[in-house]
């Protein structure tokens, strides 16, 4: 009926329009095929010619139980799964007081935020991810390792290791489980970005029992290897999800439904793999560095998937490369420089939208903000000469923006759930990424470098203990620090 439809999503109307999916124009497409495939399907309904439809039914009603259970805060614990799990519960018949629809619901409404500015809905949560950048932040901009709230924070991480073996060993066969998701319990889907931020975090502050952290980080570097995909760069959540025909099914999910590789999720690989001494001539290193030299932008700069935008990508490859130890001078590195210093705005920030995944054209220009200034910072950074006008710009640009209290406003959305359909606000991102620029640029001033971890790699698979007292309780010339991990 007209009053229980949604008109506003539809500005030209819904009754007279039609509201079928669109063919191609070419007879043989994917979607055509797909699209055809779904008109005989309903064809058939009627006609009650519904062969297996009952046990893919049963199929999927189990999968799905499975995942709104213990251990997961709702389907795959993000808005869309977790409302369309409510919807499909209903469909099969479960009342509202059914402890398993109970339970959906709970976690779903987990996500309202009801205060005295407005009513609004969180897409997901992401405590284990801000958790490990706060501290990181809080590290290097000097906070003792042995800090109770670092000691606090990176407990509670340890304790949020995944350890069964989800989704993603459908096609990845590494046999012991590991990693760690973005949300609070989302045991089935962990991934690559938040595993390589917790094990970056873990390093810098001094564990309580090294012996148990030397296991984790064995277990957790061989996890994230095994996720490598054939074109030498890395997904978030599965390995080699990049078969494009998926794409065009009519249920596709906004064409969101695969986990293609990605630049910022290879370089934070290597960022880590360089703060841990990981070797970097193992051929894991290599292909990586191919990789990101294939998704450079003819314009010096990479796109950015979990992050707005081509800031963000561009950022984290330089900082990654720096980790893993590349000559920073090299033509091809200074063009993601040069392409940084090329969108700076005249306050001496930093600004992109989430306009640039609709239009590339746009990428780089936008109101300066507290986060992708912080992130254009660290980049040219990376490239070394400290001096540069662009980063003096931005250090200014940063403090002067500054509030008395030491906080950062930003209205703008910097985050990226899925391009073109889903975006995400991060608070905290106007927070500790400012902090973690500011301290980048003092520990590079200083010599420093970043600031010493507690943990080295000699090879893959054995992670060993180093002994970072000496950097804390020593006083060490800027030279040998600046070789230091």
């Amino acid at each position: 009926p007209g009053e229980k439809q949604l008109h506003e999503l539809y500005p030209l109307g819904t009754e007279q329009s039609d509201l079928r999916l669109l063919r191609s124009e070419k007879f043989w497409t994917w979607r055509n095929f797909f699209l055809r495939v779904d008109d005989v399907f309903k064809f058939l309904r009627p006609l009650r010619i519904q062969p297996l439809r009952r046990r893919a039914l049963e199929a999927a009603e189990r999968w799905m139980l499975e995942r709104v259970g213990e251990g997961s805060d709702g389907l795959a614990a993000v808005f869309p799964a977790m409302l369309n799990s409510l919807i499909a519960l209903r469909a099969l018949g479960y009342s509202k007081k059914n402890p398993v629809y109970a339970k959906a619901e709970k976690d779903f409404t987990g996500l309202f935020v009801d205060d005295p500015e407005d009513f609004r809905i969180q897409p997901c949560l992401s405590p284990i991810w801000d958790t490990a950048i706060n501290v990181i932040a809080l590290a290097e901009s000097g906070v003792s390792p042995d800090h109770p709230a670092l000691q606090k924070a990176t407990d509670w991480l340890v304790n949020k290791e995944v350890r069964i073996r989800g989704d993603w060993a459908v096609n990845n066969p590494h046999p012991q489980a590991s990693g760690w998701a973005f949300e609070y319990n989302n045991i089935y889907y962990p991934d690559t970005d938040d595993t390589a931020m917790v094990l970056m975090a873990l390093r810098t502050v001094r564990p309580k029992d090294p012996q148990t952290l030397d296991a984790i980080f064995r277990r957790a570097l061989d996890w994230q290897l095994s996720f490598q995909c054939d074109d030498g760069g890395w997904g978030a959540f599965d390995r080699n999800v990049t078969t494009e025909w998926l794409e065009d099914m009519p249920f596709a999910d906004h064409n969101a439904i695969l986990d293609p590789t990605c630049s910022d999720l290879t370089a934070r690989t290597l960022e880590l793999f360089g703060y841990i001494g990981f070797d970097p001539n193992h051929p894991a290193v290599k292909r990586a560095l191919e990789y990101l030299i294939r998704t450079q932008e003819d314009d010096g700069s990479w796109y950015g998937r979990w992050g707005v935008n081509y800031i963000y990508g561009t950022w984290q490859v330089l900082r990654g490369l720096r980790a893993i130890g590349q000559d920073m001078t090299q033509d091809w590195i200074l063009r993601g420089r040069d392409w940084l210093e090329s969108c700076q705005n005249n306050d001496g920030g930093w600004g992109e939208t989430c306009a640039t995944y609709d239009n590339p054209g746009a990428k780089g220009i936008g109101e300066s903000t507290a986060s992708q200034t912080a992130w254009a910072v660290m980049g040219i950074c990376a490239c070394g000469e400290l001096d540069r006008p662009s980063i003096q710009r931005g250090l200014r640009f940063l403090l002067s923006s500054q509030k008395p209290d030491g906080s950062w406003d930003e209205q703008q959305i910097t985050g990226t759930g899925f391009p073109r359909t889903f975006y995400l606000k991060y608070d905290f991102y106007r927070q500790n990424f400012p902090l973690l620029a500011l301290a980048t640029y003092v520990n590079r001033r200083s010599g420093l470098g970043h600031r010493p971890g507690f943990y080295r790699c000699d090879y893959v698979g054995r992670v060993t203990p180093c002994a970072p007292d000496r950097f804390w309780n020593e006083k060490i010339k800027p030279a040998a620090m600046r070789n230091s991990i």
